[in-house]
């Protein structure tokens, strides 16, 4: 069984599910054409999963298989209960992305293809999976190097995409949640407050809050910021404010553009 199989099926089903609630409960009106975002995002979406799916299932499918079979990584060093192995292995994915997410904005080179990702004047669903084919491509890459590295389970791989899939939909959706919630579930999560902060014009904003999963990675690391007035969060890069220009084909040649702050 091919497992990267629940990666579509996990997006398309959370696209309906999430845009749908977003219909019923926004937290704030457009101020952009949302036709217009969703013309531009859907198609970088298809276009990624495509070539995440032809460039990368089969690989990371066999990774999982041969660790499994011959138990080599870091994970498979010293004896555990599964239970145990499997939990570090979601962790230690997460982790992975966490830091992946902060090189993203640290790094010039990785910043101007992440940049893509920023350059949305709104944010809700469909920003979830709007990226560069370029940086998919290294992503890939990372957590084919991260599975062989600790040696992940076959199993904290599925549990992490089930996560993972769901808790970018979620932070990233445009509905509005119950405030004391969303500050519980920040104590070990990512709420859609967090991550707005995170898509903010402000570079000290911005620069904060890159879990993906866990919160506990920005807290233990320094990297949270909360005190933040959501309603003043201007969505997008400052640099880029022309909507016009942020089309599909535009956004293809972002990252060839002069860089940005």
């Amino acid at each position: 069984m091919n497992v990267e199989i629940v990666k579509p099926l996990l997006y398309w089903g959370g696209v309906v599910v999430f845009l749908l609630l977003e219909l019923r409960c926004s937290y704030r009106p457009d101020t952009v054409s949302r036709r217009g975002r969703w013309l531009t995002n859907l198609p970088l979406s298809i276009i990624n999963g495509v070539l995440y799916h032809v460039l990368f299932a089969g690989a990371i499918t066999m990774l999982l298989v041969a660790t499994g079979r011959n138990e080599h990584g870091l994970l498979n060093l010293m004896a555990m209960p599964l239970v145990l192995r499997v939990t570090l292995g979601v962790l230690l994915l997460d982790f992975s992305i966490y830091l992946w997410h902060l090189l993203n904005h640290v790094l010039p080179i990785l910043w101007r293809f992440h940049r893509v990702h920023h350059s949305d004047m709104n944010m809700d669903v469909s920003t979830a999976n709007r990226f560069h084919f370029g940086e998919i491509l290294l992503s890939g890459l990372v957590r084919l190097a991260v599975i062989h590295l600790f040696g992940i389970p076959l199993l904290s791989y599925l549990l992490f995409e089930i996560l993972v899939n769901l808790s970018i939909q979620f932070h990233h959706s445009s509905i509005r949640v119950n405030y004391r919630f969303e500050r519980v579930w920040a104590l070990l999560f990512v709420p859609p407050f967090l991550h707005r902060i995170h898509h903010s014009v402000k570079i000290r904003e911005r620069d904060a809050n890159y879990g993906v999963i866990l919160s506990v990675w920005d807290r233990l690391l320094g990297t949270l910021v909360t005190d933040v007035d959501q309603e003043g969060i201007v969505i997008g890069i400052g640099s880029h404010r022309d909507f016009s220009k942020l089309g599909f084909w535009r956004l293809l040649l972002l990252p060839f553009s002069r860089a940005s702050s």
